[in-house]
């Protein structure tokens, strides 16, 4: 290996390079947690919203109308699944962003310890 590859300084650049990558790949991970945790509670808003328009129904029309009222609940109930799946799946890709981030930092951070360029469709080149 070249001497130049062993100092001190290009240390610190290989460093500095992992470290930039680092924020590149890892910095949309957060905003991507909070809207995950967001759909929730967003469904819930809906089954509140869809709830309030149930008491409406209820209220111009009594609690005779069984059949209103449980359609009302069927579809104020739909918000919720819907944030829920959302959130389940959310969570799942967020930790596979998560997952392939830190691979492909760790790919990154192996081709400048070897001398190598980060590997393109399974091909690796010398640097």
């Amino acid at each position: 290996q070249r001497p130049d590859r062993q100092s001190w300084k290009a240390h610190c650049v290989r460093r500095g390079l992992i470290a930039e990558l680092s924020l590149k790949l890892y910095s949309p991970l957060p905003i991507i947690k909070v809207l995950v945790l967001l759909c929730p509670l967003l469904g819930l808003l809906g089954t509140v919203t869809g709830m309030v328009a149930v008491f409406d129904v209820i209220a111009l029309h009594g609690a005779g109308d069984a059949q209103g009222v449980a359609r009302g609940v069927f579809r104020a109930t739909l918000p919720t699944m819907a944030g829920l799946v959302i959130a389940i799946s959310g969570l799942y890709m967020s930790a596979q962003l998560q997952r392939l981030a830190g691979r492909a930092l760790d790919r990154f951070a192996d081709s400048l310890q070897i001398g190598t360029v980060v590997r393109e469709g399974g091909a690796e080149r010398r640097a």
